[in-house]
């Protein structure tokens, strides 16, 4: 079965996560979709395969050589899809060979995916590419990294002549409500690194994300008839906006791009007497993050100190950004760059405009950079992915399970100037701690 086919079956299960369910999984199809898997890895013989009660499926596929000092690799890719829109009925199709232009999703609704909204369809003309029917989203996050994960690992049963070690698969639930690694269990899971098969567009590679906090902002104000209101009424719906404008208006998400940070106002409920402000704060640089919190700080007392007791403010970290974690065993990129280009694809180390699960795993102990999946314009009807973008994925899993099974160095070696430990592609590769490159 090729990596398409593997797709195309996926996309069928309508997996959407809901994050108001309080449940692990947090929808009856994501563990439906991981029992098929489950039956699917059992037939194509991997080893130790467990789905547990909450969702999470692993497996193992053994390695196939003598050496002792391989360190064991992990891939991982979540089963949700997104709360956005739709993942029902999810009914694709394959445009071959673009030829460029628009391309009508649904004539009925008049749906079109055009590069004069999406130039990045015009890097992909000539190729098959798979859409939506405008009805729903297409999956591909993440429905295309599982895809790939289980197609490199039929592969590599198939083609013994490719060493490797242990290498760990596992799909997990709900990464889309920002849940995929709270009941990951990284002991069990047992890997020295692992990867999540998530990102985007062919050839990124990604250790950095931004550090994450949700503010909520209430403010309590006090009814009273209008006609009668003067020096009584406390109009908390009028506060909340002043608060709104008092932070910098070009600091948002359509504001920013590439390391900037943002505020981002994702929700207003409100009356008169009660008003709540929902943001989600966005940094990749942990100072100016904790900055940025502290500025809601500053504007919660200054709107106290003109309406005494009306707001009240509650701040709780999400996630933090991986670097700190993968900064010290970055030979873990080294693989990947060198992977990428064993497979013939241009390497794009990018930061994440976002969080993954990756981020939260690095922070449990296991460190975890993404590596992309293929997809673009996820979370909506306009979402496509181009087959040879996911067929490439899956021969980096393979170069990757290859290259930690053949590095000249022999395995892990130590910087004489710091004795850094770490696992070398060769042992003539700088510290990436000091910059040194001897080694012993």
């Amino acid at each position: 079965m090729t990596v398409v086919d593997r797709f195309l079956q996926y996309v069928k299960f309508d997996t959407q996560s809901d994050e108001l369910t309080n449940l692990t999984p947090s929808t009856p199809g994501q563990m439906i979709f991981a029992q098929h898997l489950e039956k699917e890895l059992r037939e194509l013989g991997l080893k130790d395969i467990s789905l547990d009660d909450n969702g999470y499926l692993m497996a193992t596929l053994p390695a196939n050589c003598d050496r002792t000092d391989i360190p064991t690799v992990g891939f991982i890719a979540h089963l949700d899809t997104s709360p956005d829109m739709s993942g029902r009925h999810v009914s694709p199709r394959i445009v071959e060979k673009y030829a460029g232009g628009d391309i009508v999703l649904n004539q009925e609704k008049g749906i079109v995916l055009s590069p004069s909204e999406f130039p990045e369809l015009e890097h992909y003309v000539g190729q098959d590419l798979i859409v939506t029917d405008g009805n729903t989203l297409l999956g591909a996050d993440d429905k295309a990294g599982i895809a790939e994960i289980i197609t490199a690992v039929d592969y590599l049963m198939k083609h013994p002549e490719i060493k490797h070690g242990d290498v760990r698969i596992a799909f997990n639930p709900d990464e889309e409500i920002g849940k995929g690694a709270h009941k990951f269990d990284v002991e069990r899971f047992a890997a020295d690194w692992a990867y999540t098969m998530d990102g985007g567009e062919i050839g990124e590679l990604e250790y950095e994300n931004f550090n994450a906090a949700v503010a909520k902002v209430t403010f309590t104000g006090r009814n009273v008839h209008p006609g009668y209101a003067k020096h009584k009424m406390i109009n908390s719906l009028r506060i909340a906006t002043q608060f709104a404008i008092m932070l910098p208006r070009w600091e948002t998400p359509e504001h920013t791009e590439g390391y900037e940070g943002f505020y981002h106002l994702v929700s207003i409920e409100g009356t008169v007497e009660k008003t709540t402000l929902t943001y989600i704060i966005r940094d990749h640089d942990r100072d100016r993050f904790e900055r940025r919190k502290k500025e809601f700080e500053h504007l919660t007392l200054k709107i106290n100190n003109e309406f005494p007791g009306v707001a009240s403010l509650e701040i709780a970290d999400q996630y933090y950004n991986m670097r700190e974690k993968i900064e010290p065993v970055k030979h873990i990129i080294d693989i990947a760059v060198e992977a990428m280009k064993a497979a013939d694809v241009t390497p794009k180390v990018v930061p994440i405009r976002g969080g993954t699960d990756g981020a939260q795993l690095s922070f449990k102990g296991l460190p975890c950079p993404n590596i992309f999946a293929g997809g673009l314009n996820f979370h909506g009807r306009y979402e496509f992915v181009p087959i040879p973008s996911m067929e490439k994925a899956s021969q980096v899993i393979v170069e990757i399970c290859r290259l930690v099974a053949t590095a000249d160095a022999g395995g892990f070696t130590s910087c004489i100037d710091c004795n850094h430990r770490a696992y070398r592609l060769r042992k003539d590769l700088p510290c990436h701690r000091t910059g040194a490159a001897s080694r012993v």
